[in-house]
């Protein structure tokens, strides 16, 4: 028997009401991010954010999204073309385990990438906006299985004033 769709669902009180309808649909379709994503010609972790109201849909985005999850076209446009709410992280630290180690990757690391990152690029940051990142997993011989993120952000050189 093939192994059934892991599907993403949070606890509600997490979310905007907007994105619970989404949830809902994505949940009742028994669609991964992935296949969403292919649907709408995007990657998965934009997909994602368009879910949580982190990203601002297109109108071909709703037309397929709404033809997709059964969930009016209407309904779909007023939730997610209005501007994104990107800000929204929750608690600091992050109480969510996995949004923690990500945290936490930042806090052990963050020096370390920052002055590799200068060194290759002189003085500037690694722009959020101008951004893409994709999932990835990797499985050992021995079968441990490891995730790899990968993060491209344009380089962003500070201008002196």
């Amino acid at each position: 028997m093939p192994e059934p769709n892991r599907l993403a669902s949070l606890d509600a009180s997490t979310l905007l009401i907007s994105d619970q309808v989404l949830f809902a649909a994505k949940t009742a379709k028994k669609l991964t991010f992935a296949e969403i994503a292919s649907h709408l010609g995007r990657d998965e972790v934009a997909c994602a954010a368009l879910f949580y109201g982190q990203a601002q849909a297109s109108a071909e985005d709703v037309s397929r999204l709404s033809e997709l999850l059964g969930v009016p076209a209407e309904t779909l446009a007023a939730q997610m073309m209005g501007f994104p709410d990107r800000g929204r992280a929750g608690p600091m630290p992050p109480v969510e385990p996995l949004i923690y180690r990500l945290y936490e990757i930042v806090q052990n690391y963050g020096y370390s990438f920052k002055a590799v990152l200068n060194e290759k690029f002189g003085d500037g940051i690694m722009s959020a906006i101008n951004f893409s990142a994709k999932v990835d997993k990797e499985v050992e011989e021995n079968g441990d299985q490891y995730a790899v993120i990968t993060m491209r952000g344009k380089w962003l050189a500070y201008s002196r004033f």
